[in-house]
């Protein structure tokens, strides 16, 4: 899928590295997180991003936190540091509850090694999850009468979301795998582009892909050159109300208007039973910053941002809007494809 060159987070020693997303798609570069405040900062950064790693990541931030002490109280302020870094991704919160319960059943001298063996478990059911939901949307992609079968995503859901394969991009993978051909529209998601690293993904992989402005969405759309929407999901409420990257919302709109199905991919750890509905996901509101200045490279390949907007302009920078259940065609899990008001039957009596 790609390189071995390539990845998003793992252990060195007592550290654990990281691919710097805050470099790409212009520079391939790793940084060593060896502190919890390393950790909550690649997480608040972005220097780590997508749901499901960043709560591999904040795992792995427990583990990092317990080398200067792992009583009770340095473990649940470990945790209260990270779950403090970014409100929106549910995956964050469910990684540190699972850590917590975990570290806090084993004695105090045995904590240290078994927060690693928890983190290396959560990163490990990611990835397998994530493969498992490439497995299951591929039908969703195989049942597509053209060929190549047309895709629209929104974000960045691949591989460098999760610990490995991706949501969203997973199926498109598996496609590749399967060789069955596609065609991806990727729009760019301002003001982060986090619809860069799609690209980037995309062309490291070899799969036709072109590059769109955002507001271009509902034109293809209406125009009938998209077959599917499919994408990622930072939290998904218990009524299947989703949370995605700023924008997914007007996509879903768009694709409702024109007929085109709109999935969403996840883990079942991105869905919060405890979340009743959107109105219940806290929205992030990230620095106004972001939205008065453009990053990429100037002339000489360097990086550079250029701002667009004076700061003394007022901005809101919403990180995440919310798409109701009813624009949601099904929700791709590692269990299956699931209708948005059927979540509750895909955990039986599991956790």
């Amino acid at each position: 899928m790609i390189s071995d060159r390539l990845f998003t987070i793992r252990e060195e020693g007592d550290a654990v590295a990281i691919l710097d997303q805050s470099l790409l798609p212009h520079q391939v570069a790793t940084r060593h997180l060896n502190t919890l405040a390393d950790a909550a900062h690649a997480i608040r950064a972005m220097l780590v991003r997508g749901a499901p790693l960043i709560g591999v990541t904040a795992a792995y931030g427990v583990a990092l936190a317990l080398k200067d002490g792992a009583g009770d109280k340095a473990l649940r302020q470990s945790c209260d540091t990270l779950a403090a870094t970014r409100p929106t991704a549910v995956n964050l919160h469910w990684a540190l509850t699972r850590m917590q319960r975990c570290l806090l059943a084993v004695p105090v001298a045995q904590r240290r090694a078994a927060a690693w063996t928890e983190a290396r478990a959560i990163a490990a059911e990611d990835a397998a999850a994530n493969r498992r939901i490439g497995a299951h949307g591929l039908v969703l992609i195989e049942n597509i009468a053209r060929r190549p079968a047309s895709l629209m995503t929104h974000c960045n859901a691949g591989w460098l979301a999760t610990a490995a394969w991706g949501t969203a991009l997973a199926p498109m993978y598996c496609a590749r795998e399967a060789g069955l051909p596609l065609h991806v529209y990727v729009s760019e998601t301002r003001p982060r582009n986090q619809g860069l690293l799609t690209a980037w993904e995309l062309h490291e992989a070899r799969i036709p892909h072109t590059l769109i402005a955002d507001n271009a969405a509902g034109l293809l759309l209406r125009e009938g050159k998209v077959d599917m929407v499919i994408v990622g999901a930072d939290r998904i409420a218990a009524n299947g109300d989703t949370a995605n990257k700023v924008g997914t919302y007007l996509k879903a709109l768009a694709a409702a208007d024109c007929g085109v199905p709109f999935y969403v991919a996840a883990p079942l750890s991105t869905i919060d039973r405890d979340c009743p509905d959107g109105a219940h996901i806290p929205i992030e509101a990230r620095d106004g910053g972001e939205l008065r200045h453009v990053g990429g490279l100037d002339r000489k390949g360097k990086p550079a941002t250029v701002a667009i907007a004076p700061d003394s302009l007022a901005v809101a920078n919403p990180a995440f809007d919310v798409t109701p259940a009813r624009l949601i065609s099904g929700i791709v899990t590692e269990r299956g494809v699931c209708a948005p008001g059927q979540l509750h039957t895909l955990f039986g009596n599991g956790p």
